[in-house]
């Protein structure tokens, strides 16, 4: 089995050195061979040095024109040619003990991929009051989070990766078509929860609670079509970093 570590980024020539370091120091703790993983970042319209970044890590780079993130997740995906493929952020560190539930969720047969409670490297309280939220929603819902996603490849592609259509919240469609289609095949959708997969909390810093708050509103109000605006999701395409 081959694994393919798949890395969205835009400008984040400053957090993705860590990122890319933590892949290759969990592999290199768990001994995998260099013939059973690999890693690809898509560089999704980046102006800094983003893919040169990457390039020097080792990692093999990808273009994606269009600013989207389910774009940018796909892109890395349809370019990836390990037989399972494990997503996380630009700004988040994988460890050695996730990165191993992962191959043994893999490795075991019965299910076709998941997710990951997360966590936040700081965060102020309401920050993690969301945080605690949301992991207990992605336990009990069975949903991926965006920074942590792990599935068959086959499975990926045949039933179209992220939502393209999606600016946002598209980790969601996608745990949703993999749960169909791994129903269909006995197969169970997992969130690994012994350890969090830690990111960056820096949003709770560049952004106010209102601005969260406005977010929330919208898509509630919407009844989720602002997730396909970017406009309307400035906490992931406004550019802060």
């Amino acid at each position: 089995m081959r694994l393919s570590i798949a890395v969205p980024a835009h400008n984040e020539a400053r957090l993705l050195g860590g990122c890319l370091d933590s892949v290759r120091q969990a592999v290199r703790t768990l001994g995998l061979p260099d013939a059973d993983w690999e890693l690809v970042v898509c560089d999704n319209a980046s102006t800094d040095g983003t893919a040169e970044l990457a390039r020097r890590a080792g990692a093999r780079v990808v273009f994606e024109p269009v600013r989207r993130i389910s774009r940018a997740r796909n892109a890395a995906g349809a370019n990836a040619r390990g037989e399972w493929l494990l997503f996380i952020d630009a700004d988040s560190r994988l460890s050695a003990g996730n990165l191993a539930a992962v191959l043994r969720a893999a490795a075991g047969g019965r299910c076709v991929g998941g997710g990951c409670v997360i966590a936040f490297d700081r965060a102020p309280w309401w920050g993690a009051a969301l945080t605690s939220l949301w992991n207990a929603l992605s336990r009990a819902a069975s949903w991926a989070a965006g920074s942590f996603v792990f599935c068959r490849a086959d499975a990926f592609r045949e039933v179209g990766g992220f939502p393209p259509e999606l600016a946002a919240g598209e980790e969601l469609g996608l745990s949703r078509a993999l749960k169909a289609w791994g129903r269909r095949r006995g197969l169970g959708f997992v969130v690994l929860s012994a350890s969090p997969h830690v990111s960056s909390g820096r949003k709770f810093y560049l952004y106010r609670p209102g601005e969260f708050a406005a977010v929330l509103w919208k898509t509630t109000k919407s009844l989720g079509r602002s997730l396909r605006d970017p406009e309307a999701n400035p906490l992931l395409y406004d550019g802060r970093r």
